[in-house]
Protein backbone atom coordinates (compact mmCIF):
# COMPACT_ATOMS: atom_id res chain seq x y z
CA UNK A 1 0.00 0.00 0.00
CA UNK A 2 1.07 3.59 -0.76
CA UNK A 3 0.79 6.71 1.57
CA UNK A 4 -1.17 9.69 -0.02
CA UNK A 5 -0.55 12.85 1.85
CA UNK A 6 -2.75 16.08 1.14
CA UNK A 7 -3.01 19.41 2.76
CA UNK A 8 -5.10 19.04 6.36
CA UNK A 9 -7.16 22.64 6.28
CA UNK A 10 -8.56 25.23 4.44
CA UNK A 11 -9.18 25.63 0.43
CA UNK A 12 -6.27 23.77 -0.40
CA UNK A 13 -7.48 20.95 1.21
CA UNK A 14 -11.79 21.21 -0.19
CA UNK A 15 -9.78 21.67 -3.83
CA UNK A 16 -7.64 18.49 -3.35
CA UNK A 17 -10.45 16.88 -2.28
CA UNK A 18 -12.69 18.06 -5.08
CA UNK A 19 -9.86 17.32 -7.72
CA UNK A 20 -9.53 14.10 -6.88
CA UNK A 21 -13.64 13.21 -6.14
CA UNK A 22 -13.73 14.55 -9.99
CA UNK A 23 -11.92 11.64 -10.84
CA UNK A 24 -13.26 9.01 -9.04
CA UNK A 25 -11.16 9.10 -5.76
CA UNK A 26 -13.17 9.76 -2.65
CA UNK A 27 -11.40 10.86 0.19
CA UNK A 28 -13.29 11.44 3.29
CA UNK A 29 -12.09 12.61 6.87
CA UNK A 30 -12.88 10.25 9.79
CA UNK A 31 -13.16 12.15 12.64
CA UNK A 32 -13.09 15.77 14.11
CA UNK A 33 -11.25 18.77 12.48
CA UNK A 34 -8.78 17.82 15.46
CA UNK A 35 -7.71 13.87 15.08
CA UNK A 36 -6.92 14.41 10.94
CA UNK A 37 -8.51 10.98 10.49
CA UNK A 38 -8.90 10.37 6.73
CA UNK A 39 -9.23 7.80 4.48
CA UNK A 40 -9.60 6.61 1.29
CA UNK A 41 -12.89 4.53 -0.17
CA UNK A 42 -11.68 1.20 -2.22
CA UNK A 43 -8.57 2.21 -2.99
CA UNK A 44 -4.77 0.49 -1.89
CA UNK A 45 -3.79 3.95 -0.64
CA UNK A 46 -3.65 5.04 2.68
CA UNK A 47 -4.47 9.03 2.98
CA UNK A 48 -2.47 11.49 5.61
CA UNK A 49 -3.25 14.51 6.47
CA UNK A 50 -0.35 16.77 6.97
CA UNK A 51 0.02 21.03 7.03
CA UNK A 52 1.11 21.83 3.22
CA UNK A 53 4.65 22.86 5.08
CA UNK A 54 5.19 19.46 6.37
CA UNK A 55 4.65 17.64 3.24
CA UNK A 56 7.67 18.92 1.17
CA UNK A 57 9.91 17.03 4.06
CA UNK A 58 7.86 14.38 3.92
CA UNK A 59 8.50 13.44 0.39
CA UNK A 60 11.95 14.29 0.62
CA UNK A 61 12.71 11.61 3.59
CA UNK A 62 10.47 8.66 1.89
CA UNK A 63 7.96 8.73 4.81
CA UNK A 64 5.23 9.40 2.21
CA UNK A 65 4.63 8.12 -1.18
CA UNK A 66 2.69 10.76 -3.24
CA UNK A 67 2.12 14.40 -1.67
CA UNK A 68 0.22 17.33 -2.60
CA UNK A 69 1.36 20.62 -2.06
CA UNK A 70 2.31 23.85 -3.64
CA UNK A 71 5.33 23.64 -6.52
CA UNK A 72 6.84 26.71 -4.61
CA UNK A 73 7.63 24.81 -1.39
CA UNK A 74 8.75 21.75 -3.24
CA UNK A 75 11.43 23.72 -4.43
CA UNK A 76 12.17 26.23 -1.89
CA UNK A 77 12.58 23.54 0.87
CA UNK A 78 14.03 20.21 -1.08
CA UNK A 79 17.66 20.38 -2.53
CA UNK A 80 17.94 19.48 -5.75
CA UNK A 81 14.35 18.84 -5.69
CA UNK A 82 13.63 17.42 -9.45
CA UNK A 83 15.89 14.67 -8.35
CA UNK A 84 14.01 13.71 -5.31
CA UNK A 85 10.40 13.82 -6.11
CA UNK A 86 8.66 13.54 -9.81
CA UNK A 87 5.81 15.82 -10.58
CA UNK A 88 2.50 13.51 -11.51
CA UNK A 89 -0.07 16.28 -12.21
CA UNK A 90 0.07 20.10 -12.01
CA UNK A 91 -3.93 20.36 -10.61
CA UNK A 92 -4.78 23.87 -11.53
CA UNK A 93 -5.57 25.39 -8.45
CA UNK A 94 -3.64 27.36 -5.71
CA UNK A 95 -1.72 29.27 -8.18
CA UNK A 96 0.33 32.04 -6.93
CA UNK A 97 3.78 33.96 -8.13
CA UNK A 98 6.52 34.42 -6.22
CA UNK A 99 8.35 37.99 -7.28
CA UNK A 100 10.91 40.88 -6.77
CA UNK A 101 8.78 43.77 -5.75
CA UNK A 102 10.19 46.88 -4.48
CA UNK A 103 9.01 50.31 -3.36
CA UNK A 104 6.61 52.23 -5.43
CA UNK A 105 8.40 55.31 -4.99
CA UNK A 106 11.57 53.51 -6.98
CA UNK A 107 9.95 55.23 -9.99
CA UNK A 108 13.01 54.49 -12.13
CA UNK A 109 13.56 50.98 -10.56
CA UNK A 110 11.62 48.68 -13.31
CA UNK A 111 14.09 46.03 -13.80
CA UNK A 112 16.91 43.45 -12.47
CA UNK A 113 19.10 45.43 -13.85
CA UNK A 114 17.95 48.56 -12.23
CA UNK A 115 17.73 46.87 -9.00
CA UNK A 116 21.41 45.76 -9.50
CA UNK A 117 22.44 49.30 -9.94
CA UNK A 118 20.01 50.69 -6.69
CA UNK A 119 21.74 47.93 -4.36
CA UNK A 120 25.45 49.08 -5.39
CA UNK A 121 24.53 52.54 -5.07
CA UNK A 122 22.93 51.69 -1.84
CA UNK A 123 25.88 50.02 -0.44
CA UNK A 124 28.28 52.50 -0.98
CA UNK A 125 26.12 54.98 0.34
CA UNK A 126 24.98 53.28 3.52
CA UNK A 127 27.86 50.65 4.16
CA UNK A 128 25.73 47.85 4.07
CA UNK A 129 23.83 45.75 1.77
CA UNK A 130 20.35 46.29 0.30
CA UNK A 131 17.92 44.00 2.44
CA UNK A 132 15.60 42.10 0.91
CA UNK A 133 12.49 40.38 2.77
CA UNK A 134 11.56 36.39 2.15
CA UNK A 135 10.28 33.72 3.41
CA UNK A 136 11.92 32.15 0.20
CA UNK A 137 15.56 32.09 0.42
CA UNK A 138 16.68 29.42 -2.06
CA UNK A 139 14.78 30.33 -4.84
CA UNK A 140 15.73 34.18 -4.47
CA UNK A 141 18.94 33.52 -4.15
CA UNK A 142 19.23 31.05 -6.74
CA UNK A 143 17.45 33.59 -8.89
CA UNK A 144 19.28 37.05 -8.54
CA UNK A 145 22.17 35.56 -8.63
CA UNK A 146 21.02 33.78 -12.46
CA UNK A 147 20.11 37.53 -12.67
CA UNK A 148 23.34 39.18 -12.08
CA UNK A 149 22.07 40.95 -8.89
CA UNK A 150 24.68 41.58 -6.27
CA UNK A 151 25.08 43.87 -3.38
CA UNK A 152 21.96 42.82 -1.70
CA UNK A 153 21.21 40.68 1.47
CA UNK A 154 18.34 38.34 2.58
CA UNK A 155 16.42 38.55 5.30
CA UNK A 156 14.14 36.01 6.76
CA UNK A 157 10.31 37.05 7.27
CA UNK A 158 8.33 34.97 9.01
CA UNK A 159 5.08 37.07 9.52
CA UNK A 160 3.80 39.95 6.85
CA UNK A 161 6.43 40.31 4.49
CA UNK A 162 4.33 42.74 2.28
CA UNK A 163 5.04 45.09 5.72
CA UNK A 164 8.29 44.93 5.97
CA UNK A 165 9.37 47.93 3.69
CA UNK A 166 6.83 50.00 5.71
CA UNK A 167 8.41 49.11 9.39
CA UNK A 168 12.02 49.77 7.73
CA UNK A 169 13.03 46.64 8.24
CA UNK A 170 13.63 45.60 4.50
CA UNK A 171 14.41 47.78 1.51
CA UNK A 172 12.80 45.29 -0.98
CA UNK A 173 10.78 42.09 -0.71
CA UNK A 174 10.05 38.72 -2.58
CA UNK A 175 7.10 36.81 -1.41
CA UNK A 176 4.22 34.86 -2.74
CA UNK A 177 0.85 36.97 -4.04
CA UNK A 178 -1.95 35.57 -6.34
CA UNK A 179 -3.77 38.87 -7.25
CA UNK A 180 -1.01 41.73 -6.24
CA UNK A 181 -3.87 43.71 -4.50
CA UNK A 182 -1.71 43.47 -1.06
CA UNK A 183 1.50 44.74 -2.26
CA UNK A 184 -0.12 47.94 -3.57
CA UNK A 185 -1.98 48.26 -0.59
CA UNK A 186 1.76 48.26 1.12
CA UNK A 187 2.49 50.64 -2.04
CA UNK A 188 4.54 48.28 -3.32
CA UNK A 189 5.86 47.72 -7.58
CA UNK A 190 6.63 43.78 -9.11
CA UNK A 191 9.59 44.37 -11.38
CA UNK A 192 8.86 43.93 -14.92
CA UNK A 193 10.91 40.73 -15.19
CA UNK A 194 10.33 40.20 -11.34
CA UNK A 195 8.57 37.10 -11.67
CA UNK A 196 10.51 33.90 -9.61
CA UNK A 197 8.10 31.28 -10.11
CA UNK A 198 4.52 30.79 -10.95
CA UNK A 199 3.20 28.27 -8.25
CA UNK A 200 0.47 26.16 -8.08
CA UNK A 201 -0.90 22.85 -6.16
CA UNK A 202 0.95 19.48 -7.72
CA UNK A 203 0.89 16.18 -7.18
CA UNK A 204 4.36 14.98 -6.14
CA UNK A 205 5.49 11.26 -6.03
CA UNK A 206 8.76 10.84 -3.85
CA UNK A 207 11.77 9.04 -5.43
CA UNK A 208 13.19 8.27 -2.22
CA UNK A 209 9.84 6.17 -0.44
CA UNK A 210 10.26 2.34 -0.65
CA UNK A 211 8.56 1.42 -3.81
CA UNK A 212 8.43 -2.74 -3.68
CA UNK A 213 6.26 -4.67 -5.96
CA UNK A 214 3.11 -4.05 -3.96
CA UNK A 215 4.04 -0.18 -3.88
CA UNK A 216 4.22 0.40 -7.76
CA UNK A 217 1.01 -1.93 -7.90
CA UNK A 218 -0.76 0.53 -5.47
CA UNK A 219 0.34 3.49 -7.90
CA UNK A 220 -0.80 1.80 -11.21
CA UNK A 221 -4.32 1.14 -9.94
CA UNK A 222 -4.74 4.54 -8.52
CA UNK A 223 -2.93 6.03 -11.94
CA UNK A 224 -5.76 4.20 -13.73
CA UNK A 225 -8.45 5.50 -11.64
CA UNK A 226 -7.55 9.12 -12.62
CA UNK A 227 -6.79 8.53 -16.27
CA UNK A 228 -10.23 6.70 -16.67
CA UNK A 229 -12.13 9.39 -14.97
CA UNK A 230 -10.00 12.01 -16.52
CA UNK A 231 -10.00 10.64 -20.07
Amino acid sequence: MITLGVPSKGRLMEKTFHWFAARGVEMRRTGSDRDYGAEIAGLPVALRLLAAGEIPRELATGRIHLGVTGSDLVRERIPAWDQTVEVMADMGFGHADLMIAVPAWWVDVRTLDDLDAVAADFRAAHGHRLRIATKYHRLVRDFLRDAGVADYRLIDSQGATEGTVAHGTAEAIADITSTGETLRANHLRVLDDGLIHRSEATLFRSRNADWGDAERESLTFLQKQLETVAG
